[in-house]
């Protein structure tokens, strides 16, 4: 096969959890295929480092900046097929929700949540139409679709009426590494963008021990200012730290020195950062959602993210508790790699052309 890689989407330090997301996967499919050829369409803001540095892959960088959201759409919708004409692929792979609905060869494409559907009180009403109606474009004109749970995919049964392979993120040997390497601050560590649906301002306020500092780290979205104003409300000053987006290296830092991890979210297509902290070997407290529940297992303390009191009690116990997780979450996020992700993922591309 010759397969696009519809990376237009991506401003590097500027898309969470999907930017790890690809890169970790192309990188996994690298060492897997050696095969079949990846070209990676790009854009203006992303380097040349996108693509491994594989034979069989290479970037095509294209006109058009993401930060332009409407020049990248209108490209994606004319500009990227007659690109992808060019290369003669077989098969474009989309791993960030849209693709090209009008021409072009069968497309493959990833659902990491449907978030605008099930919550729209979330988004800002300027935004809501353009994810309503690319989303239903791809979720209807592709071929193949990838959920990236089993409750993504049960979303995508309801609203879209359309099946969809669950092929879970996977988790950098990174992560265990650091389990072995640890030296625990009194710190709790949230690792999230700061959107609504992560639900900060909750945590802020449920938090209440009195010997421990929080440190939320993660991009700084639309709902940045209002949480910056309930620390000051709060008086939580510096015991309270909002880094905003930070590179790697630094968050394998934080993890290192954590001494517990929080996340109160209500609402996830997966939970990254959730698996990256069992893997890492921090204690763990998350909500008691369906997507955290499908990755954790029975292996972390849940609690309410509605309830402020369920929050401050999961907060005391893990602040008291030994700072260190258990062998059975680190047992259990070991069971989602990249590699895993990667095959699936190749399955998925290798059957839309059956």
């Amino acid at each position: 096969m010759r397969i696009g890689v519809n990376a237009l989407y991506l401003i590097p330090g500027g898309v969470g959890g999907t930017e790890i997301y690809l890169r970790n996967l192309l990188a996994a499919l690298a060492a897997l295929d050696r095969e079949n050829e990846y070209v990676v369409f790009t854009n203006r803001e992303t380097g040349p480092d996108l693509a491994p540095a594989a034979a069989n892959f290479r970037v095509a960088q294209q006109p058009v900046r993401a930060k332009n959201r409407p020049w990248r759409i209108l490209w994606e919708q004319t500009g990227l097929v007659s690109a992808a004409r060019r290369e003669w692929i077989d098969v474009m792979f989309n791993p960030g929700f849209t693709c090209p609905i009008f021409g072009g060869p069968p497309n493959v494409t990833v659902f990491h949540d449907l978030q605008h559907l099930r919550h729209p009180e979330y988004f800002r009403w300027f935004d809501l139409p353009f994810w309503r109606l690319l989303l239903a474009g791809a979720a209807r004109r592709s071929r193949g679709l990838i959920a990236v749970s089993a409750a993504t995919r049960d979303d995508l049964r309801l609203y879209y009426g359309r099946e969809a392979a669950v092929v879970h993120h996977g988790v950098e040997p990174a992560f265990f590494e650091i389990a072995g390497e640890r030296s625990p601050e009194r710190f709790l560590l949230c690792v999230s963008t700061l959107h609504p649906h992560k639900n900060l301002e909750r945590l802020i306020r449920a938090f209440d021990v009195p010997d421990m500092r929080l440190v939320i780290t993660g991009l700084r979205g639309f709902h940045t200012e209002a949480i910056k104003r309930l620390i000051a409300e709060l008086g939580l000053g510096a015991r309270a730290t909002l880094t905003g987006w930070i590179p790697r290296q630094e968050l394998y830092g934080l993890y290192r020195r954590a001494w517990a991890f929080v996340y109160p979210s209500t609402f996830e297509g997966f939970g990254m950062p959730v698996l990256e902290a069992m893997a890492a070997g921090l204690p763990v407290a998350c909500s008691s959602i369906p997507p955290l529940r499908e990755i954790a297992g029975n292996t972390v303390r849940y609690f309410d993210p509605g309830s402020e009191a369920d929050i401050a009690a999961a907060l005391r116990a893990i602040a008291s508790g030994e700072p260190r997780g258990t062998e059975a979450a680190q047992a259990r996020a070991a069971e989602f790699t990249w590699a895993r992700a990667a095959r699936e993922t190749l399955g998925s591309l290798s059957a839309a052309l059956r």
